[in-house]
C-alpha cells in the first residue's frame, strides 16, 4: 500500500514537473498563430505574423549576425577545446593543476563581469567593438565548456588501444585519426552543440562587445521585449524551437549509437 501510493505521488510530481517546464513553450506556441495581438485572448488562427517576421529586415539581419557568430565561434571553440582537452589529458606539465583551474573561472563568474572585462580588454587595445570581438567574445566563454565535455569523454578512454595501434605501424596522426577520434566523437558533438546553444542564446556579454552597427537575435528580441510582448516574438521562439529540437535529437542519437 505504501509502495502505490509512493509510486502515485512520484508519478504526480513528476507530471507536474514537466507541466511546469514545457507549459509556457505549448502557450508560447499556440499564441504565435492567434489572430490578435493580445497574447492573452484568442481570436483566430493565423499566419500573418510569420509572415510580418520575414518581412522584417532588423530581424533577418539580426539572425543572420548570429548564425554566422555561432558558427564560427562553435567551429574555432570545438576545434581548440577538442585538442586542448586532448593535451591536458595525455601530457604532464609545469603548471598544469592551475590551468585546469582557470577553466573553471570564465563558467562560474557572473556573464556581467565577463562582459565588462572583455569590453575593459578590447578598449585598452583600442579594437572597435563589432563582429570581430563578437566572436572572439563568443570563442572565449564557449571554449572552457567544450574543454570540459571533452575531457569528461576521456576519463573512460584506454590508452592501450592507442599504443596497440602505434605498434601495429601506425603514426601518431593515423592514431588519433582512427581510433582516439571516434571514442571521443561523441564528446566533441556534444561540446560543439553546447558552444552552439550558449553562443546563439548569449545576451549579457554580446550586449558589451557588440558595436553600434551590429546586433545579434537576442539582443534584438530583448529590445523588442522592452516595448512589450508581440506575437512576432511567439513567431521567432517557435521556428528557433524548430531548429534547436532536431540537433538535440541528431546528438542524443549519436550519443546512444556511440555509448
Amino acid at each position: 500500500m505504501k509502495q502505490s501510493r509512493f509510486q502515485w505521488a512520484a508519478t504526480a510530481y513528476l507530471f507536474f514537473g514537466f507541466l511546469f517546464l514545457y507549459a509556457p513553450i505549448f502557450m508560447l506556441i499556440v499564441f504565435s498563430f492567434n489572430d490578435s495581438k493580445v497574447n492573452a485572448v484568442w481570436t483566430g488562427f493565423t499566419f500573418k505574423w510569420y509572415l510580418q517576421l520575414f518581412s522584417n529586415k532588423g530581424v533577418l539581419e539580426a539572425t543572420e549576425n548570429s548564425l554566422a557568430i555561432a558558427l564560427v565561434s562553435t567551429l574555432a571553440s570545438t576545434m581548440l577545446g577538442t585538442v586542448t582537452a586532448v593535451a591536458m589529458y595525455k601530457f604532464k606539465f609545469k603548471g598544469k593543476g592551475v590551468l585546469d583551474a582557470l577553466l573553471y573561472i570564465p563558467i562560474v563568474i557572473p556573464e556581467i563581469v565577463m562582459g565588462i572585462a572583455m569590453l575593459a580588454l578590447f578598449s585598452i587595445l583600442q579594437v572597435n567593438l563589432g563582429m570581430a570581438t563578437l566572436i572572439i567574445a563568443h570563442i572565449t566563454f564557449c571554449l572552457p565548456f567544450v574543454i570540459l565535455v571533452v575531457r569528461a569523454r576521456m576519463q573512460g578512454f584506454d590508452p592501450s588501444l592507442e599504443e596497440a595501434a602505434m605498434d601495429l605501424g601506425a603514426n601518431a596522426w593515423k592514431t588519433f585519426l582512427h581510433v582516439t577520434l571516434p571514442i571521443i566523437l561523441p564528446g566533441i558533438v556534444a561540446g560543439a552543440l553546447l558552444a552552439l546553444t550558449l553562443s546563439l542564446d548569449d545576451v549579457i556579454i554580446s550586449f558589451f562587445v557588440a558595436g553600434p552597427a551590429n546586433t545579434t537575435l537576442p539582443l534584438k528580441v530583448f529590445s523588442m521585449v522592452r516595448t512589450g510582448v508581440s506575437p512576432e516574438i511567439n513567431a521567432l521562439s517557435t521556428l528557433l524551437l524548430l531548429v534547436v529540437l532536431p540537433l538535440a535529437v541528431i546528438a542524443e542519437r549519436i550519443r546512444h549509437k556511440n555509448s
